[in-house]
This record gives C-alpha cells, sequence and structure tokens, in this order.
C-alpha cells in the first residue's frame, strides 16, 4: 500500500514547533464536564427528547426508509459504526470514521472538518447527505405527516398543525443533549472529586505523562479532553482507498462537490480535511481534535479509523506522528512501561461500562382517509 501524506510546512508549523512545550504549559487543565450548553432557540423538554429519541431511530429521516441517524450511530457500537470508516449509503461508501455522538453536545465544531456549529445543523447534513443519509426534506418531511403519533408530538411540543422537517432536527438534537458521560462512572472524575483510589497507581502515574512528557494536555485539555482546533498529524490514509473504487468515488466526488479545482479534483487521494471548507493550502490535512472521553468504547481512532487500539495511537505519537505532519509533533521516547501507564490513564477517562440504549417503539404510517377518524 502507498501512504499518501500532506506535505505542507510553513511558518505556522514552525511556529508549532517551536511552542509545543509552551502550549502543554499554558493548557487548560483536564476537568469535569459541567451540564452541556442548551440553546436559547432549541430548549429542552422531556416530551422534545422523547420525540427526539424516536426520530433519531426512525428510518423515515432518509433516502430510503432504512438509515437513520442510528444507522451510524449505533449504542453498542461506542454511538458510532464499530469500523474504520462508515458504511454509508446503500450503493455508495463513506469516506471516513463515523464519530460517536457521546458528548457531542460540548462539541462547537461538528464533523471532523467543523463544517457545522451546531447538531440543530449537523442533524440535517447527515440526513440529507449523499453518501449518508440522502433524504431528501420535503419527503422526510411528508413521511412524518403521514403518522398521526408525529402529528400530534410536534403540535405539543412545537405548536404547529404538522410536522415540520426543521423541528425534527431540533428535536433530534435535544436528544443528543442527553448521550453524555456521567462523571459518577468515570474513575478520572471520580479521584478530581476526591476518592483517591478511584484511579489505579499506573493511570496516575499515566496522569503525569499525560501532563508532562507525552505533552497530550497541549491539544487535548479541558473538561471535553479537546481544545477543538483543528492539526494535520500525517495520519497514514486509509488503504481502502487504495483498493476499493467506490471509496475512490466517493472520495473524487467530495472533492468535486467540495469545490476544489480541477487538479486538485483529478490527483486526489487522499482526505484533505478543513481544506475543504476554507479552501487555505496551510490547512489541507487538518481535522478537528477529537475528545479523549469514552475512548474505550468508541475505538477505531483518526478521522478515517485508520488505528484500533489504544496502543497503536500511543506509538504513532511516540514516533513523532506521521510523515510530514505539521502540528510540532515529536518523538516522545516512552518507554513499554510509560506507553503502558498512559493507556491506562487514556482508559480511566471513560465511564466503567459504555452507555448503551434500547431502540424506541417507533409509530405506524396511516393513510388520510385513517386520519379522519
Amino acid at each position: 500500500m502507498t501512504r499518501h501524506f500532506t506535505r505542507i510546512l510553513g511558518s505556522t508549523a514552525l511556529s508549532a514547533l517551536l511552542s509545543l512545550p509552551a502550549l502543554a504549559e499554558s493548557a487548560p487543565t483536564l476537568a469535569t464536564l459541567s451540564p452541556p450548553p442548551i440553546p436559547d432557540d432549541n430548549p429542552m423538554t422531556p416530551e422534545k427528547i422523547e420525540l427526539g429519541e424516536k426520530l433519531f431511530w426512525d428510518g423515515r429521516l432518509s433516502g430510503n426508509g432504512s438509515m437513520p441517524c442510528s444507522a451510524c450511530h449505533l449504542p453498542d457500537l461506542g454511538w458510532g459504526t464499530g469500523g474504520a470508516i462508515s458504511f454509508g449509503y446503500p450503493g455508495t461508501q463513506h469516506w471516513r470514521n463515523s464519530q460517536t455522538i457521546l458528548n457531542s453536545a460540548y462539541y462547537n465544531k461538528l464533523f471532523w472538518e467543523g463544517n457545522s456549529s451546531s447538531l440543530e445543523a449537523q442533524a440535517p447534513a447527515a440526513a440529507g447527505g449523499s453518501v449518508a443519509g440522502n433524504g431528501d426534506s420535503s419527503m422526510m418531511e411528508m413521511r412524518l405527516r403521514f403518522v398521526p403519533e408525529y402529528v400530534a408530538a410536534f403540535k405539543e411540543v412545537f405548536g404547529t398543525e404538522w410536522p415540520h422537517v426543521a423541528n425534527a432536527w431540533d428535536a433530534i438534537a435535544a436528544y443528543q443533549r442527553t448521550i453524555v458521560t456521567d462523571a459518577t462512572k468515570v474513575p478520572f472524575d471520580r479521584y478530581l472529586a476526591g476518592d483517591m483510589d478511584a484511579m489505579s497507581d499506573a493511570a496516575k502515574r499515566g496522569m503525569d505523562i499525560y501532563n508532562g512528557k507525552a505533552g497530550c494536555i497541549s491539544c487535548h485539555n479541558g473538561a471535553l479532553a479537546s481544545d477543538q482546533k483543528f492539526y494535520d498529524i500525517g495520519v497514514p490514509a486509509a488503504a481502502e482507498f487504495e483498493q476499493d473504487p467506490l471509496y475512490q468515488i466517493t472520495l473524487r466526488w467530495e472533492l468535486y462537490q467540495k469545490g476544489m479545482d480541477e487538479a486538485t479534483y483529478r490527483k486526489g487521494d487522499d482526505d484533505l480535511g478543513l481544506y475543504h471548507v476554507t479552501k487555505r493550502p496551510g490547512d489541507k490535512g487538518k481535522f478537528r481534535t477529537p475528545s479523549l472521553r469514552e475512548l474505550r468504547w468508541t475505538e477505531p481512532y483518526m478521522h478515517n479509523g485508520t488505528f484500533w487500539t489504544l496502543a497503536d495511537v500511543v506509538d504513532f505519537y511516540d514516533a513523532g506522528g506521521g510523515e510530514e505532519q505539521t502540528a510540532g509533533l515529536q518523538p516522545l521516547g516512552l518507554s513499554d512501561e510509560e506507553k503502558a501507564d498512559l493507556i491506562a490513564f487514556l482508559e480511566a477517562l471513560s465511564m466503567d461500562e459504555p452507555l448503551l440504549a434500547d431502540p424506541p417503539e417507533l409509530p405506524e404510517t396511516a393513510t388520510w382517509s385513517e386520519f379522519l377518524k
């Protein structure tokens, strides 16, 4: 397999390289998550959350009626797909790892390239994406209008005579804001709260490495363990893009529909990340820093799922990242024991057990004559 990397090294990268130790020293400390922020224009109510849960699992909000949000975000697979790259809409192939929606309520930039600024905006982008839900808004709305239970629920929650698809995304967003870490079940958070026995000795040593020698805190900081910024760390291209034409079709289509110039489109062989949004050459290969919470339950890792274990991830960073990375990463020189301790701490950022949920019972579609009964 030929590996492709972004090959850009400019003044920004040099600045990052020189200032990495300073970043670690000045970074916000890790902390326990507060309740997720709630937007003023989409307040939470139990009725809205219940409606959003049903819509999250309902295939009516997709092109062919079988690709609900839950298709790519299954609770028993870490609220993702469990695979390296999401499978995509039937007949197509996705091009990125399906990120967990655990704690997505805390992000101010959603998707790997950060092109959505809220859960309310993210939901329709996924449901309507050609290699994702592939749904047409007017058709999805019409399906909802033929479900008596939804008609009544939308009227109760939103005050509308008929379901509006825009309100469906608001309800789903409200539900997603309940899919968050419970700090009482996280060893690290219990340790912060004063339970000195909540973390193992290995995890405590790993915490020191995280904040010190490994410098993880430089980017994975704050309560979310993410600075929500964008970096090119040199993640190798996924093998699938060398081997499967469906992946290559999607990659070229994404380049085309995201407005790349012809030369970039015709030679494109890897995901350009943030560049798709900004069109700034220095942003090629950059992806948003993911949260490190719930890592135990949300493998594989990176935007293309190229690493299947935390040991793989630690080895990658210990080697100084990938070829031609521009994030200022340097070899860490960790011993095998230090690597094991660091992994123990990373696992301590997850709940003791995965957050699971059973699918709700979905309402039935009716004919228009049945509405008159």
